[in-house]
């Protein structure tokens, strides 16, 4: 616990400073503003230019600041831009499709993360639900990663398997020649309230976007595609928008610990009111094997 306490007067200066041996990090922040709002009181208090308090409040900000970029750095390349596509149809011809992406329409836009070396890669049902249920071959699916060089591709993805039960779905992508890095799996198992978390994801369009928050609660129940409810589902103020759906969310060690499902707004805003959702990972781990060999869940197998 930190207390801070000032009385200032004509005749005389007062000031209570009270701290731990080792002060937690997230009083850091709010310490600093204490402190440095009042000029008066950053000088009496520090008035050596070698002060110890002075060189922990400066160090222990950048610190961590740099571990957050440094996180950004690792996981970032994992996460992938999904772009779906409707393409046109011949003028002449109602029936014949124009196979050129550059008469295509862009129909929606979301996140996923690559999975494992061969080129699967997971995200939402609802990303590519039109693709899912298209049975006239209008429907496209492309794929931004970067290598491991850091070279951005672009890949074809066709579907592996989907769960709209779970608002789950695997995607391929042909890497053949290319090496990627996939995700570092973590478990939903033991998570508290208040840890903090992280999304990537592309909102509205903008790549590789990161926002930062904590783990709001636990066991939610959301809505899934085909009517059911996701039970267990993770509560997050980390910021998801249209476009983050099905991108990674990411505990301080960059393990995944959800997929970025759903934002609660209000009616005609659109806009996220900071009450967010993901899928918990272990409910991910159990499921994505059976899409990847079978194209179904367990439990649609029988």
């Amino acid at each position: 616990m930190v207390v801070l306490g000032v009385v200032v007067s004509p005749q005389a200066q007062h000031i209570l400073l009270s701290i731990p041996t080792k002060i937690p990090p997230q009083y850091c922040t709010r310490r600093k503003a204490l402190i440095f709002t009042s000029s008066l009181f950053s000088s009496f208090i520090y008035t050596s230019h070698h002060s110890p308090a002075t060189a922990f409040q400066i160090e222990m900000p950048q610190q961590e600041e740099d571990r957050l970029v440094h996180l950004f750095q690792e996981t970032s390349p994992s996460v992938v831009f999904i772009k779906d596509l409707e393409l046109a149809k011949g003028s002449n011809d109602s029936t014949k499709v124009l196979a050129d992406d550059e008469n295509a329409k862009v129909e929606g836009t979301g996140s996923g993360f690559i999975w494992d070396k061969f080129g699967h890669i997971v995200t939402n049902y609802h990303v590519i639900a039109k693709l899912a249920t298209d049975n006239i071959g209008l429907q496209r699916c492309k794929v931004s990663l970067v290598n491991a060089k850091g070279e951005s591709i672009v890949k074809d993805a066709k579907i592996v398997g989907v769960d709209p039960a779970y608002d789950l779905a695997v995607l391929k992508v042909d890497i053949e020649g290319v090496e990627v890095k996939p995700v570092s799996v973590g478990t939903s198992r033991g998570l508290r309230v208040g840890q903090s978390c992280f999304a990537i994801g592309n909102p509205y369009g903008f790549e590789n976007t990161l926002t930062t928050g904590v783990v709001s609660g636990l066991g939610r129940e959301i809505p899934a595609p085909n009517g059911a409810a996701i039970k267990g589902a993770i509560q997050t103020d980390a910021a998801i928008n249209a476009g983050n759906s099905g991108g990674p969310l990411i505990d301080s060690s960059g393990h995944v610990i959800g997929v970025n499902t759903a934002t609660f707004t209000l009616r005609g805003s659109g806009m996220s009111s900071g009450v967010n959702f993901a899928i918990p990972i272990d409910t991910v781990v159990r499921t994505i094997p059976y899409l990847i060999v079978y194209g179904t869940s367990y439990k649609d197998r029988y």
